[in-house]
């Protein structure tokens, strides 16, 4: 049976990012990012709802990101949904859902370059303006 694990968003940049390595030498970059839904209620009072999401790159992408990106500028990530567990220092369980990026676009003027962390093209933002394979939503066979 086929299944699918999607994720993708648009936002802002919320902390700046953070890059760490794991004992292997491996660039993991986290960062925060906020989307905004606007509605009215019934009432006809207008509203405003921020939903948080943290993004989670890996490799080359978290080093595209952790190079290129700044809290307050506008991104698109896609990716899976991830949902890690461990045991806090007062004993408690904790989960957290993440998005496990594989691309990221900086949708600002001034870092408009695709970065993609599976098998795409890598840039940062000198590179010119994303092409028709850049869509984000790539025949992934």
């Amino acid at each position: 049976m086929l299944t699918l694990n999607k994720v993708m968003i648009i936002g802002n940049v919320g902390t700046e990012p953070e890059m760490r390595f794991t004992p292997n030498g491996n660039p993991v970059t986290s960062f925060r990012v906020a989307t905004n839904r606007v509605y009215t209620t019934p009432e006809g009072e207008r509203r405003q709802e921020t939903e948080w999401f943290t993004v989670v790159a890996w490799n080359r992408l978290a080093e595209n990101c952790n190079q290129y990106l700044t809290k307050g500028q506008r991104v698109y990530a896609e990716g899976r949904l991830h949902t890690r567990s461990w045991e806090g220092q007062d004993g408690q369980q904790r989960s957290r859902s993440e998005i496990v990026a594989n691309r990221v676009l900086f949708l600002d003027r001034q870092a408009m370059a695709p970065v993609s962390g599976e098998g795409g093209e890598e840039a940062g933002p000198s590179e010119p303006e994303p092409t028709v394979e850049d869509v984000p939503f790539p025949d992934e066979g």
